[in-house]
């Protein structure tokens, strides 16, 4: 696993968990502003981003939190404050509700760590049988499109592009882009129902810790209907929502959206 750590070594950090088909690459600027002033962790999950890709690892929901927590432990983190993006979240918040007293504070952007039947279809298809894998591995049909769908306020440039399609050059570069596509708990008896439907009864165990929620209106996945759930789980949540922001909020809502996280993080 290949992780960023930048900042004062410490046994208190920001964790950032990105999901797919981003990598650590996704917090540069937040890591900017955040290092100077406390210590910034941001892996990259297995087959994801400059970690190894093997072809044949278990690329699961279950198998994502271990190895975070694994991480975790190696490094001795004694707080963790977590952000989360897309799968980062359900990620997350695995790692969260099976160490409560490990985490600070906790920012949500754009996510879900609960059971959901909504999918755009455009994500449906890729999980096709066949076909999807094709689309995604054989013509980057989902870490390509994403660059431009993922953006409403403005257009990713050419070094952005550039940087977020980096990892993913080849078939067997986008293993894990696939996987994670393939690992949407859609069906009653997908293997990772059972996990993420466990940590969402157990999300009332974080009740207590600080969050903030900075939501991006204009994300073609995680839209509003994940939002108003939110509100519902953690109503004393402090909700910030930028109506013109697309998926990938940390680019699209810039300024705007790293101001509000690191003042919360670091008050």
């Amino acid at each position: 696993m290949s992780y960023v750590d930048e900042g004062d070594p410490s046994d208190e950090a920001v964790l950032m968990l990105h999901g797919n088909p981003t990598w650590s690459f996704f917090y540069r600027d937040l890591i900017r502003d955040l290092s100077p002033k406390i210590r910034c962790l941001a892996p990259d999950h297995i087959g994801m981003g400059l970690s190894q890709k093997p072809q044949d690892y278990d690329y699961s929901l279950a198998t994502r939190i271990a190895d975070i927590e694994a991480l975790v432990v190696s490094l001795g983190l004694r707080r963790v404050h977590l952000v989360v993006h897309d799968w980062g979240g359900a990620i997350g918040f695995g790692l969260a509700t099976r160490k409560p007293d490990l985490i600070g504070k906790i920012t949500i952007l754009n996510t879900a760590a609960f059971v959901s039947d909504k999918i755009p279809a455009r994500i449906a298809i890729c999980r096709w049988p066949v076909l999807g894998e094709a689309m995604v591995r054989g013509f980057n049909g989902f870490a390509g499109p994403a660059t431009w769908m993922s953006m409403h306020n403005r257009k990713l440039s050419v070094a952005e592009k550039r940087g977020y399609l980096l990892p993913y050059r080849s078939w067997a570069d986008r293993v894990a882009v696939n996987a994670f596509v393939q690992d949407i708990p859609l069906e009653a008896d997908h293997r990772s129902r059972a996990t993420l439907t466990g940590i969402e009864q157990a999300l009332s165990r974080l009740s207590a810790h600080q969050k903030l929620i900075v939501w991006g209106g204009r994300d073609f996945c995680f839209n509003d209907h994940f939002l108003e759930r939110w509100r519902k789980i953690f109503p004393d949540a402090s909700v910030k929502r930028l109506a013109d922001v697309g998926h990938y909020v940390l680019d699209d809502g810039g300024d705007a959206i790293r101001s509000q996280v690191t003042g919360f993080v670091v008050s």
